[in-house]
């Protein structure tokens, strides 16, 4: 019986252990996701707002601008873009987005990716590894951008998308991230990065009417890259932010859990405690029943 009470006695301290932990995981990500949510909030307004002004501009140049990032042409080539986290422990959050991206794969780009012309440009190690491991074409250039998030840094993918599309390289770029909605809940979203969409108008709306200084080539081919940057930026902080957020979530319920396994444990052992000191005692009573027989 003494070895039973001291596997029992091991399990608690192991899940004691392992719910210091987790509750030191929840603190830690507490603190990460308040700056990352500051920075999403912060963000928000401003990307919206840059993202109508481009598709408003787009939808209204009816041709008189040559608009490469715009151009819409027969899909042959496909780049996705996903944002995922470099860790793990978050929950379901990398394996949502994940499996949003192959569902995108194989069922809207099922015959691009037959003939080998969907490629995949992965924002997180959890992505780049996931999609290196099971034979993906892979853009392996720019997976560590979280080792020192900045702007300039999200720039250099956001450009090499670009780049391939004005090239005809690609003919769309896909993006897969998750969009933060607090700590408990995030929404994963695939949205089309390029070429740029237009506003789809409503029955009697009018054109929004902008006046261009300088002109509106210059003005174009200035903002677009621009504002593309912002999106992909602002995916990238949407993501950062659902990930501590989710971490936080995990790692709360990991440890609830732990308390409920040690409650479970605690029962156990004392059971255990009980049927040894009642076969001890049965023993000292027979002993001594023994003696005065």
């Amino acid at each position: 019986m003494s070895g039973a009470l001291k596997e029992v006695r091991n399990r608690i301290k192991s899940v004691q252990s392992t719910q210091q932990i987790t509750k030191a995981m929840k603190m830690v990500s507490a603190a990460k996701l308040r700056r990352a949510q500051d920075a999403i909030t912060q963000m928000r307004p401003y990307a919206h707002k840059l993202q109508e002004m481009l598709s408003n501009i787009v939808s209204n140049s009816d041709g008189d601008v040559n608009l490469a990032l715009a151009t819409e042409r027969p899909v042959e080539n496909v780049l996705i873009v996903i944002v995922t986290s470099d860790r793990g422990l978050c929950g379901g959050y990398n394996s949502n987005l994940i499996k949003l991206t192959r569902q995108l794969i194989f069922e809207k780009y099922r015959e691009q990716h037959s003939r080998g012309h969907v490629s995949v440009l992965p924002i997180g190690k959890k992505g780049y590894e996931h999609f290196t491991k099971n034979g993906f074409k892979v853009v392996d250039k720019y997976w560590d951008i979280f080792t020192g998030l900045s702007f300039d840094k999200v720039q250099t993918a956001a450009k090499y998308a670009m780049e391939a599309f004005a090239n005809k390289e690609v003919d769309k770029v896909e993006l897969v991230f998750s969009e933060f909605k607090n700590a408990a809940t995030q929404a994963f979203i695939a949205e089309q990065f390029l070429p740029v969409s237009k506003v789809q108008k409503k029955a009697g709306e009018t054109n929004a009417d902008f006046i261009f200084e300088p002109s509106k080539e210059v003005l174009i081919s200035e903002l677009m890259p621009k504002i593309l940057n912002t999106q992909l930026f602002k995916a990238v902080l949407d993501g950062n932010a659902s990930e501590h957020g989710a971490r936080m979530t995990a790692m709360d319920k990991a440890s609830d859990n732990a308390n409920e396994l040690l409650k479970s444990l605690k029962i156990s052992y004392n059971r255990a405690r009980q049927a040894a000191i009642t076969t001890e005692l049965t023993e000292i009573v027979s002993g001594a029943a023994a003696l005065n027989g």
